[in-house]
């Protein structure tokens, strides 16, 4: 099982749904950055649960407590090590689900594969494990802010939740994300393409299942002298007066914004009962216990960001130690 990402800035995520905690080591951050456990619990906030009638209800504060890494305000250079404590667990509601593998689960493949899996919650395919991410993308925030690099991710596109609630079933949903400020240079080809990084972070976030740069799949409908990108000459550099490359041509950032989507499952635990088979084929109803998100896109807008910092910013630090 792999719990690291990235090069130079690598950020390992800890913890399960149900343990008694969760969070995340930051190495190579580097020194004098200002952080506080303020700066990460604002990033935290946003995607913590039970803020509102269509998130769900599990109770918890999500409060970041800093271990290591950071002395009088400012970060020292070492690795920083951040967990969030889990209060509301309730790993009683999961029991049924040793036995029953669930639909659009990972209790089956995690199973198949290591021969065991924690029977509470989704364990490490959790969507809190994204706490970690979280943390590591705040902090990589406050580093790109000396870059002057922005990151704004928004919903796009969503069914109706409300309605969804209603019928005990879910629903998915389309994040866009804007990176600003994109100095030239960033990417490594062939393998190691900004655009290809980008991919690998938003498909790593539990419940995704779609990625596209700037035209992505629309792209396939238009012809060349519709989507070629034509450079033009402003203010004593060059740019392009479109933007369907999203920011990267040839894996490599051309300086413009980058753009792109990320597509959210709808939550695969409902309310509904559902007719599936045991691990011994054994035909059984189903029906979720827990508490979950009937559409898991909503918090999930500030993992987008975060992700899309964590990459941005080792390729920075990549960058630099290259040039």
């Amino acid at each position: 099982m792999d719990n690291t990402f990235g090069t130079l800035y690598r950020t390992t995520t800890f913890g399960e749904s149900h343990s008694r905690g969760v969070g995340a080591v930051i190495d190579g951050c580097p020194a004098g950055i200002e952080i506080s456990e303020e700066i990460i619990q604002k990033q935290l906030d946003r995607r913590k649960p039970g803020t509102s009638k269509l998130t769900t209800q599990r109770n918890e504060s999500d409060t970041a407590i800093i271990l290591s890494g950071v002395e009088n305000g400012k970060t020292l250079g070492t690795p920083i090590a951040v967990i969030v404590e889990n209060k509301d667990f309730r790993p009683n509601d999961y029991i049924e689900f040793s036995v029953v593998p669930r639909p659009s689960h990972a209790d089956f493949t995690y199973q198949s594969k290591f021969g065991v899996s924690a029977q509470s919650g989704g364990g490490r395919a959790s969507a809190r494990e994204t706490i970690g991410r979280v943390i590591s993308g705040a902090i990589a925030m406050e580093v790109l802010k000396e870059f002057g690099v922005e990151i704004t991710a928004t919903i796009t596109e969503i069914g109706d939740v409300e309605k969804a609630m209603t019928e005990k079933d879910s629903v998915g949903g389309i994040i866009n994300c804007i990176c600003k400020n994109i100095p030239v240079g960033l990417g490594n080809p062939v393998f190691d393409k900004i655009d290809a990084l980008l991919a690998q972070a938003m498909l790593s976030i539990p419940a995704s299942k779609g990625f596209e740069i700037g035209s992505g799949f629309s792209s396939a409908a238009m012809k060349g002298s519709e989507h070629n990108d034509i450079f033009v000459y402003e203010n004593g550099k060059l740019r392009t007066k479109t933007n369907n490359s999203g920011g990267v041509q040839g894996g490599i950032t051309n300086g413009e914004n980058i753009v792109f989507n990320v597509a959210f499952k709808p939550t695969a635990t409902i309310g509904q009962v559902q007719f599936t088979a045991d691990y011994n084929g054994n035909i059984v109803s189903l029906e979720g216990k827990g508490r979950h998100d009937p559409c898991v896109a909503i918090r999930a807008v500030p993992v987008v960001e975060s992700m899309a910092a964590i990459v941005i910013l080792d390729c920075l630090l990549r960058q630099k130690v290259n040039a």
